[in-house]
C-alpha cells in the first residue's frame, strides 16, 4: 500500500459519524479516534496515556506512537500515523500477531489478552461510556 495523507481535528466531543481520512482528537478525554485507514469502516480508538499511545502535534501535523495494529479486525491492518501520513507496515502472520499481543504491551494481560491496538480494549470502552455521559 502507498502512504496516505490524512487530516485531523481537535474536538470536545466526537461526532456520531466519523469521516474516512479524518483523525478526531479529544484532549479533554485523552482519546483519539478514526476509521481504519484501510477503508474497512471499523472505528479505531486509541487512548492517550503513558502506557498506551502518545500524540505529537507540531502545530501543523499529528503523529501517534506506537503503531496501530488492528489485528482484531477482519482487515488486520497495521500502520503508523506520522506527520498526517499513514505509513503502512508489512502484513503479519497469525503466529506473529499472537506473539506481539502477548509480549509487547504491558497492559495486554490486564485487557484479557487483547492488544490495546484496536477498539476491543476495556479501557477504551470505559472512556467511551464516560464520554457519552457528557454528550
Amino acid at each position: 500500500m502507498t502512504d496516505t495523507r490524512i487530516t485531523h481535528v481537535f474536538v470536545d466531543c466526537f461526532p456520531e459519524r466519523l469521516d474516512q481520512g479524518m483523525v478526531y482528537i479529544s484532549i479533554r478525554y485523552a482519546l483519539v479516534t478514526h476509521l481504519c485507514c484501510c477503508g474497512c469502516g471499523y472505528e479505531v480508538v486509541t487512548p492517550l496515556a503513558p502506557r498506551e499511545w502518545k500524540l505529537t502535534f507540531d502545530g501543523d501535523t499529528i503523529s501517534l506512537h506506537p503503531s496501530i495494529g488492528n489485528w482484531s479486525f477482519p482487515c488486520k491492518s497495521h500502520y503508523w500515523i506520522r506527520n498526517n501520513t499513514v505509513v503502512w507496515a508489512r502484513q503479519r502472520a497469525e503466529k506473529e500477531i499472537s506473539a506481539i499481543r502477548g509480549t509487547t504491551h504491558p497492559t495486554a494481560e490486564a485487557m484479557g489478552g487483547m492488544s490495546p491496538r484496536g477498539t476491543a480494549s476495556s479501557v477504551a470502552s470505559r472512556w467511551w461510556a464516560a464520554l457519552r455521559k457528557h454528550m
